[in-house]
C-alpha cells in the first residue's frame, strides 16, 4: 500500500468533528478505497488521528473499551447493546465531511482527489 493512500484515509479521519463518528465505508468512499483497507490503515497508522471516531456501519467500535474515555469526553453515548453508538444520532454528515476533507486531499495532488 502506498503512502498517498494511507495519507488520504488519515486526512479524512482528521476532519471528523468531535462528538461525531463515521463508518469505515464512508471514510473509504471519500478517500477512494474500500472499508477493509480503511480498517487496516487505521489499525496500522491511525494512532495519530481521532481513531475513536471511526466505527462499523452499525456504529459498533472494535476497540470500544479504549474509545470510551474519548466518547465520554465528546458526549457520544453507548447504545443499549453496549457495542457502540447510534449512527442515526452521532453519525457525521458525510457530504459535509467530504467538503471538509476535499482541500486536504487536494494538497496530495490528483491521486488524493475525491470523486
Amino acid at each position: 500500500m502506498d503512502e498517498i493512500t494511507v495519507e488520504r484515509v488519515l486526512r479524512v479521519v482528521e476532519q471528523v468533528p468531535p462528538g461525531r463518528v463515521v463508518a469505515y465505508g464512508e471514510v473509504g468512499a471519500i478517500a477512494g478505497v474500500g472499508p477493509r483497507l480503511v480498517g487496516r490503515i487505521m489499525r496500522e497508522w491511525g494512532s495519530g488521528v481521532p481513531w475513536w471516531r471511526v466505527t462499523s456501519a452499525s456504529g459498533d467500535h472494535p476497540l470500544l473499551g479504549r474509545a470510551l474515555p474519548h466518547w465520554q469526553q465528546e458526549g457520544i453515548e453507548v447504545k443499549p447493546n453496549g457495542l457502540g453508538c447510534r449512527m442515526k444520532e452521532y453519525g457525521v454528515d458525510v457530504e459535509v465531511l467530504r467538503e471538509r476533507a476535499e482541500p486536504h486531499l487536494a494538497e496530495l495532488g490528483e491521486e488524493g482527489a475525491t470523486t
